[in-house]
């Protein structure tokens, strides 16, 4: 007997891209229900490369009464309306807005990182999927901090404009164009020009004059990793559709070299350590886009401090940074408490499709 799991937000970039995973990954489900707005209420959504077909349901209609799990990707507003009814009439929610991601009674996971932290989902019947940029960051890092001990990383970000949602990478398509034949490119979802140009800004400025994508960077990966790690960030969107990238420097407690933190990379779970000393030997965002990995490339000793390293780290922010990870929650659920007889495994707010 399998699951009987819900996907809400299913028309958005994130929520299509769940639907996929989860035929991809063969999720052992009896039945899956995908709900959005009425405004989308009878679309049919393909069942990943497979015949099947999927008619959405209006969330507001939609009884979670005897389904086992939901992964919401609605964005925050309507999170907060639906999450606790579909929690509490026992249809445990993973979380992709970033809602929950600090409430002390809904653990934060990312399933490499800290698996064992799902434990605590009862509390709230919700667990949270984490911002995209620290998604594959913490991915990174957590084989290297049980080996060393992180003291400090100081991360730089290339965030593609699909973490913005559909109208990110409308905007971006449009200004281009608009760019080569002679017309304007007018900014409207982004604060500048992106095409041709990047962007120091995501989110909101707090008043320390960081951005809130950079405090969420800093408080999640705390949360899921080490309170004890200090973390600067600057995050920056690129003229890139899909695909987030980092340039990251750590220092370490202990001794590290460039060639055992490979050997480390090289084995851990969820990583593909791609790193040449020569030309095209590393990763770029479109090399990852479509790919379940985080991609680490550039390791290399940092001789400006005692135990650093600095490296280069990919990977898509749809699917790490989102849906994947928000889908291997779910595979980790049913294997840990649910344990079911299954193997191993915009306007609209209710298709909201960031990944920020």
């Amino acid at each position: 007997m399998g699951y009987r799991i819900v996907v809400a937000g299913a028309t958005g970039n994130v929520g299509r891209e769940v639907v996929n995973i989860l035929a991809e990954r063969d999720f052992p489900a009896d039945e899956i229900a995908v709900l959005a707005s009425s405004r989308s209420q009878g679309e049919m959504i393909d069942y990943g490369d497979t015949d099947r077909k999927l008619k959405v349901q209006n969330i507001e209609h939609f009884d979670p009464a005897g389904w086992d799990m939901a992964i919401f990707a609605i964005g925050s507003e309507a999170t907060k309306v639906y999450a606790p009814k579909f929690a509490a009439a026992g249809c445990t929610v993973i979380d992709n807005s970033s809602l929950y991601r600090m409430d002390p009674d809904v653990p934060l996971i990312v399933p490499e990182v800290n698996a064992a932290a799902i434990d605590g989902y009862t509390a709230r019947n919700i667990i949270a999927n984490p911002n995209c940029s620290t998604a594959q960051l913490v991915v990174a890092l957590k084989p290297l901090h049980d080996a060393a001990r992180i003291k400090r990383v100081v991360v730089a970000t290339y965030q593609s404009v699909s973490g913005a949602g559909k109208t990110g990478m409308d905007e971006l398509f449009e200004q281009s164009r608009n760019i080569f034949v002679g017309d304007p490119a007018v900014a409207q979802k982004f604060t500048k020009q992106i095409a041709f140009n990047v962007i120091p800004h995501i989110d909101n400025f707090l008043d320390d004059g960081s951005t809130k994508e950079e405090w969420k960077m800093v408080v999640e990966t705390k949360k899921i990793l080490d309170p004890k790690i200090k973390l600067s960030a600057t995050c920056v969107r690129v003229p890139v559709f899909v695909g987030h990238s980092e340039a990251v420097n750590i220092e370490f407690h202990d001794e590290i070299s460039a060639e055992q933190a490979k050997d480390i990379l090289r084995e851990a779970p969820g990583i593909m350590l791609i790193d040449k000393h020569e030309d095209g030997g590393y990763i770029t965002p479109i090399e990852a886009a479509g790919d379940d990995a985080t991609y680490i490339s550039r390791v290399r000793e940092d001789p400006t401090v005692e135990n650093g390293l600095s490296l280069w780290c990919v990977s898509d922010n749809l699917r790490k940074g989102a849906a994947l990870n928000a889908v291997q929650i779910a595979e980790l659920l049913g294997r840990r408490h649910l344990k079911k007889d299954t193997p191993a495994l915009d306007v609209d707010l209710l298709e909201d499709d960031t990944t920020d």
